[in-house]
């Protein structure tokens, strides 16, 4: 069984994007997504730092250190493109002019909570970010994680454990086992990897899948 990459799980994000879609890449493996998006479709890319119109990560030999996402890794800006003060960037987070956003997680429940600032642990360090604003602020949330911790957990739950960042949020999920799409009526696990069965996906999850057109790898 051969589970995805982080860039082609970041490329199953991308190919979901819609045209003309204004999208927030979040922090870590979320910002792989500009690097996939097709040359032929129109997506506007939000940094909360203070950028629209955020282009691909550039070559060595063009990064120019002023230009940085909210993760401070060099990117690029598009034709058009504009630079804005903090406070404005998070009025549009906030306002609900992002069509989407793409975070990464610790935890996310059946039901769409959301836990990814704070695993609760006294020693580590709380990274609340604009996740609040965004998972919040958003018309759709995607999620992209891999499905299992180190020690074998599913961060796909059934109750988050962790601190939440938001209730009921959560669109879809990306994972590099399979896509599961948060729905009021249950998950519906979909595109699952070659080799993995929606059995196997269930014991391995302890959660039940619904979905009536589901596709096995």
């Amino acid at each position: 069984m051969q589970k995805l990459t982080r860039d082609e799980i970041a490329a199953r994000v991308a190919a979901d994007i819609p045209e003309g879609a204004y999208v927030n890449l979040g922090i870590g493996l979320p910002t792989l997504v500009a690097n996939h998006l097709p040359d032929d479709r129109e997506v506007i890319l939000h940094s909360e730092n203070g950028i629209l119109g955020m282009g691909k990560a550039p070559p060595e030999d063009e990064i120019d250190g002023d230009l940085v996402n909210a993760g401070k890794q060099p990117v690029t800006l598009l034709s058009g493109g504009s630079y804005f003060h903090h406070a404005d960037s998070f009025a549009m987070m906030r306002g609900g002019h992002l069509d989407v956003c793409v975070l990464g997680a610790f935890q996310v429940s059946e039901n769409g909570d959301l836990a990814n600032w704070h695993t609760g642990d006294a020693n580590a360090i709380p990274a609340v970010g604009g996740a609040m604003d965004l998972a919040l602020g958003a018309k759709k949330v995607y999620i992209m994680m891999e499905l299992f911790t180190k020690s074998g957990d599913s961060k796909l739950v059934q109750n988050c454990s962790y601190p939440l960042t938001a209730l009921n949020c959560v669109s879809r999920v990306y994972t590099d086992v399979a896509t599961f799409d948060i729905t009021p009526d249950g998950v519906i696990a979909r595109d699952l990897i070659e080799g993995l069965t929606i059995t196997d996906l269930m014991n391995l999850t302890h959660l039940v899948f619904i979905n009536d057109t589901l596709i096995e790898g």
